[in-house]
């Protein structure tokens, strides 16, 4: 049977091949997830037009999924570098690709990613409209940007972040809220600054039908994108950020009443203590759509470690419901990053989402650090190697700082405590 998009296939009851696809990587009942797709509260992002993909769920009772974002701009326009952090990344096991070029040879970049990408691709048309119609902002109309959607829809793109939430009313709620950082997000300051400049409502707001009916036709996901998002702690959970989630919530049943899957976006920037209410108002205002959150950033003052604030926040973060994890790189907040750079990100947000699956209970997590667990018993450094998130980096601290015995390190020595009770309780030792 025919169907248009996964959520459209979930609610006549059909199973398609990506959902038979999702089931059996993550150990779930088809039938379950499929019902969990009608509902909303799981999407496959999977554009027919992407003939590569390896599909993968984001959602409800699922692994933490993170998200990779790279591409060129006018500083950095290597197009070659970034293809070469893409298959990295994809080796590196990110779940999904965020493509966020703003400058150059945009469409054929992004071809060549889709293409060759095996994971799901994200864009965000807002930024790619300004180069590729080589126009002043204010000068762009709305068809002309629901253009840009179609093109990225037609070249295969499986989600789209859309800042649709960042209305005349939200706008208005904004001014009347000072803000330590103001507006921090790309696509939000774009559109609230045409919005300003032109006396008009955002045209993704104003046209959203028509935005719902390009989605339908390619099932793109919507990636309801957060213009306010707090972009330092003092700002976080304030007047203005909590106006566009309802103003998303809103926006989503739209999205479903065309079965067209939606995913929400969140903080930002925001102290410990906020992130688990976050998570929890998101799920009740968006009626348990995915989330998908940016860290959280749970200080402002680690640049050059904000890979680290981001895995902290994101590790509270998704224990407490989110559900879609966007890598942060130690060049956050300061430049474009290095493949160095991005390994980084991917493992830190790697860190952060299966410690998040451990506390989830998710079926499985724990399955991995129990088998590192018995490997550190027995003192097997190649089962240890073979298991690490890094078995790279792993593997050279080992060789960098060789002991005397084989059965311990450089830090204990002969006093290793796991060696020595090996050794009083009969245990074999390395194997």
């Amino acid at each position: 049977m025919e169907y248009s998009t996964q959520m459209n296939a979930a609610r006549r009851g059909l199973i398609t091949k990506e959902m038979e696809a999702v089931a059996r990587k993550e150990g779930v009942a088809v039938e379950n997830l499929r019902d969990l797709i009608a509902r909303g509260q799981v999407v496959i992002p999977a554009n027919k037009n992407h003939k590569t993909l390896d599909p993968c769920g984001i959602g409800r009772g699922l692994r933490t999924k993170i998200n990779v974002n790279l591409g060129v701009s006018k500083d950095c326009c290597h197009g070659e570098t970034e293809l070469e952090k893409a298959r990295v990344a994809i080796e590196l096991k990110a779940d999904a690709i965020m493509d966020l070029s703003c400058y150059g040879k945009t469409a054929e970049f992004r071809r060549r990613l889709i293409t060759m990408s095996s994971v799901a691709v994200g864009t965000v048309p807002v930024y790619d409209a300004v180069g590729y119609y080589d126009k002043d902002l204010r000068e762009i109309t709305p068809e002309e940007f629901l253009g840009v959607v179609e093109k990225h829809a037609a070249d295969g793109v499986d989600f789209m972040t859309i800042h649709a939430g960042v209305n005349r009313e939200t706008a208005a709620r904004f001014k009347k809220t000072p803000r330590l950082t103001n507006i921090v997000s790309r696509g939000g300051a774009l559109l609230f600054a045409w919005m300003e400049l032109n006396g008009r409502e955002n045209p993704f707001y104003e046209y959203f039908d028509d935005l719902l009916e390009i989605c339908r036709r390619y099932d793109v996901t919507i990636s309801l994108g957060d213009a306010c998002r707090p972009g330092c702690l003092k700002d976080a959970t304030d007047a203005a950020q909590i106006q566009e989630l309802i103003t998303l919530g809103e926006l989503t049943r739209r999205a479903w009443e065309k079965d067209v899957q939606v995913m929400i976006e969140g903080p930002g920037h925001m102290p410990l203590n906020e992130i688990g209410p976050n998570m929890l108002l998101e799920k009740k205002l968006c009626h348990g759509a995915p989330f998908y959150v940016l860290g959280p950033l749970v200080t402002d003052i680690a640049p050059g470690y904000d890979h680290i604030t981001s895995a902290i926040g994101g590790a509270i973060a998704a224990a407490h419901g989110a559900d879609f994890l966007c890598y942060v790189t130690p060049a956050e907040h300061l430049r474009l990053p290095t493949l160095e750079d991005m390994k980084e990100g991917i493992i830190a947000s790697r860190i952060a989402a299966h410690a998040a699956d451990i506390a989830k209970g998710i079926p499985g997590a724990r399955q991995w650090d129990d088998a590192m667990s018995e490997a550190r018993r027995k003192l097997d450094w190649e089962k240890m190697f073979q298991l690490a998130i890094d078995p790279e980096k792993a593997r050279r601290y080992r060789e960098e700082s060789r002991p005397e015995k084989e059965d311990s390190c450089t830090m204990c020595g002969e006093m290793c405590a796991v060696r020595n009770m090996n050794r009083v309780m009969g245990d074999p030792g390395p194997v």
